[in-house]
């Protein structure tokens, strides 16, 4: 190979390492989990409409989270505990600093953290089945 060709491959590998570093509009990857404090909300909410517009059904399993898009499939695990569950993010919060997630009461129940109020939680985002997407973004 001649010269010029190999500092033009190497300026081609180089831009796209710097595209890809440099990218503002790039997305964690799926399968990264994240760890926080997640709590509960329930009946004073319920009955009332959620951030996405559905009515917010505290024994439903769904959460609030202030980043992840609505309609995502969220493992949450109870590290306290062990219990994991998927929820479904169809809400804007918590509001109180040092919380992550919000959950529904009935998915607080599943993961036995009604009592604790607040534990340490795993989160796992998966792959949004287009089935279940009805929105297009938030």
């Amino acid at each position: 190979m001649s010269a010029t060709l190999i500092r033009h491959k190497w300026a081609l590998v180089i831009c796209f390492a710097l595209v890809l570093l440099l990218n503002p509009h790039k997305q964690s990857f799926a399968n990264q989990p994240s760890f926080g404090r997640a709590s509960w909300y329930g009946g004073n909410f319920h009955g009332r409409r959620t951030a996405n517009g559905e009515y917010y059904n505290m024994y439903a399993v769904s959460a609030a989270h202030k980043k992840i898009k609505f309609d995502s499939l969220v493992k949450v695990t109870n590290l306290n505990n062990g219990q994991s569950i998927v929820v479904r993010i169809n809400d804007r919060g918590p509001f109180i600093p040092g919380r992550d997630i919000d959950l529904s009461y009935g998915a607080a129940q599943k993961l036995g953290m009604v009592s604790d109020g607040v534990v340490p939680v795993k989160l796992e985002v998966l792959a949004k089945p287009k089935q279940y997407a009805r929105r297009g973004g938030d």
